[in-house]
């Protein structure tokens, strides 16, 4: 089971950051960041997975690619800055974690108006005159 040895070698990595941190802390820290890179590319084949795996169903369904490109991109915002959010508050700088979550809001949002237009559109060609 893969999520067996995620936990494993979080743990791990927590017991080392723990020793590390009263020492060194810039290590304790490089190792955090070491861990969440790692967890990272060891899901990437996962998620892409996932993702042929939703364009499959999108093309079966005769649905128009361009909008689920864009919800997917809104996906990769959403945990890349958390990803980022998350790192910057482990090393304790919770402002500039802050201003990574803002960030990708806006660019989620700034993302998802061309879908937000043409829903819009669907609705108000659905209202009777």
């Amino acid at each position: 089971m893969e999520i067996l040895q995620i936990i494993g070698l979080g743990i791990s990595a927590t017991f080392l950051v723990m020793i590390l941190k009263e020492q060194k802390p810039l290590f304790a820290f490089l190792l955090l960041v070491i861990f969440g890179v790692t967890i990272l590319s060891f899901l990437v084949g996962k998620i892409s997975m996932v993702i042929r795996m939703i364009e499959r169903i999108a093309i079966n369904a005769d649905l128009n690619m361009v909008y689920l490109e864009t919800i997917l991109k809104i996906i990769g915002i959403a945990y890349i800055a958390e990803f980022g959010a998350q790192i910057t508050k482990d090393a304790g700088q919770n402002a500039i974690a802050s201003k990574i979550e803002l960030a990708g809001k806006v660019l989620i949002l700034v993302m998802a108006i061309p879908i937000l237009t043409s829903l819009i559109k669907t609705v108000i060609g659905l209202i009777p005159e």
